[in-house]
């Protein structure tokens, strides 16, 4: 009786143990669950993450997975990653530091089996509108900060903090950034139905990320990025008129945040300030440093401008190079130019350079539409290229996986929209 009792519980293990349907959806829980908890936590997208790898792991077709890498999307990621693996034989760091310098190229190991996994799921979309729903949950939580600050799980004195729940206001401002242009998409699409409340209901939430970024958080990278993300979108999706029109009123809306916002004012007023005293004095402001880092790079890759100087080489040149004293600019020492280009050539050298902007240019023929998913994933793209001309963004824990995760999901959705338009062509031939 008790043998009887426990077989339809077996017989249940059995059944679901490798069945692709329960996997797939267990899989996309967990990627749902990543980008849910990306804007709040590290530690969450570390766990989820691998769980998602071995669900899909578990049930995945190697043969259909092999095939897939043979295209340039999959293979340029990983042929980045295997050249910082490479570059540890040429480096002169200690092995400690090599070994550190691979982990931020390893989340590019990911792109493959997204491609794969959302090519099959019909949830792809859920990832992204987590995502959008965690911002919006952020952004009013950094209301709440400024009202009172005591609620910040940062510390009261730590720079840029104002308005910050967690993270700091990089991450932060690149996730406002992001959500707030993404919507013009829908935004624009439902006004052309006459689809007005809804639309009126997202201009209303991005406006939301626009304010906060304006009057709380504000960061010099998304001033710059955030106009050609717009520029892109419309070039893409507006006529002429309606593109005069649309940047004649956000130039009236920057104007006229410009003069109500303290935060926005000093953030632009340091720019040529900042580099007057680093120029002057040798001071080590923001744009001080970012001069010196990069000039300081440039001189490290014309030493070595093939293969560069190793992995996790970074570190221990700028230690060789540093001069002054300690409180000076040309003293500073950094394990990261904050550029992506010279982070990669200072390492790799041009060949380094070569496959980064490879892999750039094929994600971005990837997204080579008109829906949804095309822009966003191009807009993903597109932000990781600006952002990465002031800082690290690929090698960076949190921007990095918004490009993985972005381009991962919206690319395998976009192979799976091309696979259903060619099996589609033949029947309509007919």
């Amino acid at each position: 009786m008790s043998l009887s009792a426990a077989a339809p519980p077996m017989s249940l293990v059995r059944r679901y143990w490798r069945d692709r349907a329960l996997w797939t959806t267990i899989a996309d829980i967990f990627a749902i669950l990543a980008a849910l908890t990306l804007p709040w936590s590290t530690t969450l997208v570390a766990i989820f993450v691998p769980c998602w790898l071995g669900a899909v792991a578990w049930v995945m077709d190697w043969r259909v997975y092999g095939r897939l890498l043979k295209q340039p999307i999959c293979y340029l990621p990983l042929a980045l990653v295997g050249l910082s693996l490479i570059g540890t034989l040429w480096s002169d760091a200690a092995w400690g530091a090599r070994l550190y310098a691979i982990a931020p190229t390893l989340k590019l190991l990911v792109l493959p089996g997204l491609f794969y996994h959302f090519q099959r799921s019909s949830r792809g979309m859920w990832v992204f509108v987590a995502f959008l729903v965690s911002c919006v949950l952020l952004m009013a939580v950094s209301w709440l900060v400024v009202m009172d600050p005591s609620l910040s799980l940062k510390t009261p004195d730590e720079p840029g903090g104002r308005g910050i729940f967690v993270k700091n206001y990089i991450d932060q401002s690149q996730e406002f950034a992001l959500c707030a242009v993404a919507l013009a998409y829908p935004i624009i699409r439902l006004l052309r139905t006459n689809r007005i409340w809804l639309a009126l209901a997202l201009g209303a939430i991005s406006l939301g990320f626009v304010v906060n970024m304006a009057f709380v958080i504000v960061s010099r990278t998304a001033m710059v990025t955030i106009p050609i993300m717009l520029a892109v979108f419309a070039l893409l999706h507006l006529k002429w008129r309606t593109s005069l029109l649309i940047f004649g009123g956000l130039a009236v809306m920057a104007g006229l945040a410009f003069a109500t916002s303290p935060q926005l004012r000093q953030t632009t007023d340091a720019f040529v300030s900042d580099y007057h005293r680093y120029k002057n004095e040798n001071l080590p402001t923001s744009v001080g440093l970012r001069l010196e880092y990069w000039s300081k790079s440039l001189r490290f890759l014309a030493e070595a401008p093939v293969i560069g100087n190793g992995t996790g080489s970074t570190l221990g040149l700028f230690k060789r190079a540093a001069t002054g004293e300690d409180d000076r600019a040309t003293a500073k020492v950094i394990g990261n130019p904050h550029n992506q280009t010279l982070a990669v050539a200072v390492q790799w050298g041009a060949a380094g350079i070569i496959l980064l902007y490879a892999m750039w240019l094929v994600h971005l023929l990837l997204f080579r539409g008109d829906d949804l998913v095309s822009w966003i994933g191009l807009l993903v793209v597109v932000q990781n290229i600006f952002t990465s001309l002031f800082n690290s963004h690929i090698f960076d824990f949190h921007e990095g996986w918004m490009y993985v995760l972005g381009v991962g999901v919206a690319g395998g959705m976009m192979l799976a929209a091309r696979q259903r338009n060619a099996r589609a062509e033949p029947a309509g031939s007919s």
